[in-house]
């Protein structure tokens, strides 16, 4: 089977092309391929397939088998195998100038069609809007009107007390809401990038104990379809640092959805604008949260490392 070895800020992915749909038991064999000792090793499986309603299909499966929505970084990989082998199909003049023209795909995912750009060696891709409702990341809530002071029940003090704790009762948007894990409680603010994401903002990323509480956020039953966890440490209005574990792959380089949702909750707190720079210990990705159409756009490289095959 061919397949091709790529990465997006070391945030690394096995491509194949599966528009013939010849694969079976696709989970068992993204274990297997993804495995770093007994197979070629990366953080997802990314499948090339046909799609009836955008140009391509991409399905993402980690590292654990586990199929998911989206991947941000993973999307400009294969928008990049797109360009290189696919619309170069032909070498002649004409093609070479032709699909050198082509400019933008949209890709089928599980999160919905997304668009990629192309720019010289960056890609930028419409990951459309965020999504902050607490039952379509998802997020289990736990109203807690119980715990009102005395005297403070009416409807008013509820909206009042909710907001402290920050989950709003007409949008239930969870913002710096105290999540108990083992003997911490941290801060989260949760968003949808088409796949659920826990924001954290810390004083230090580099002192977190990801290895520890990545895995334990992850599995908490606050989000009934596990979640990633973003540790972010902002560096004025301009610029994030962030380590993020991610959900089937536990801690990468990088993570281009996780990027987006750090980005949103740093502006969605006050604590950036609505552009950033992301520092991820893989590199750097730019994050924009257009006001003009509510949509955020990252803007990244995509490197191929190298072609091969495999039995399997």
């Amino acid at each position: 089977m061919k397949f091709t070895k790529m990465h997006a800020l070391g945030n690394d992915f096995i491509v194949i092309d599966d528009r013939a749909a010849k694969l079976k038991s696709v989970s068992r064999l993204a274990k297997k391929l993804c495995h770093r000792r007994f197979g070629i090793g990366a953080d997802q499986l990314l499948l090339l397939g046909h799609s009836k309603t955008a140009d391509f299909r991409m399905r993402v499966f980690n590292a654990d088998g586990s199929e998911v929505e989206m991947c941000g970084n993973g999307i400009r990989c294969f928008g990049k195998y797109i360009w290189d082998n696919v619309l170069l199909c032909d070498n002649t003049a004409f093609a070479r100038k032709y699909c050198q023209s082509i400019e933008s795909l949209a890709v089928e995912t599980m999160a919905g069609i997304k668009y990629i750009y192309k720019s010289g060696n960056l890609f930028r891709i419409d990951m459309g809007e965020p999504v902050f409702e607490a039952e379509k990341i998802p997020v289990k809530l736990e109203h807690r009107t119980q715990n009102l002071p005395a005297g403070q029940a009416g409807s008013e003090h509820r909206i009042k007390y909710l907001r402290s704790s920050l989950v709003t009762s007409h949008t239930s948007q969870i913002m710096n809401y105290p999540l108990k894990v083992k003997n911490k409680v941290f801060k989260i603010t949760c968003v949808s990038m088409g796949n659920p994401h826990a924001v954290i903002m810390v004083a230090d990323v580099n002192s977190v104990q990801l290895d520890i509480f990545g895995p334990l956020i992850e599995n908490h039953k606050f989000f009934p379809k596990r979640t990633n966890v973003e540790f972010v440490q902002p560096h004025g209005k301009n610029s994030i640092k962030m380590r993020v574990w991610e959900r089937g792959a536990g801690e990468t380089m990088a993570c281009g959805t996780g990027a987006s949702a750090a980005a949103v909750a740093s502006a969605l707190l006050g604590l950036t604008g609505r552009k950033v720079n992301v520092h991820l210990p893989g590199g750097r990705l730019l994050i924009h949260w257009s006001e003009k159409d509510n949509h955020v756009y990252m803007t990244g490289p995509a490197v191929n490392v190298f072609d091969g095959t495999i039995e399997i």
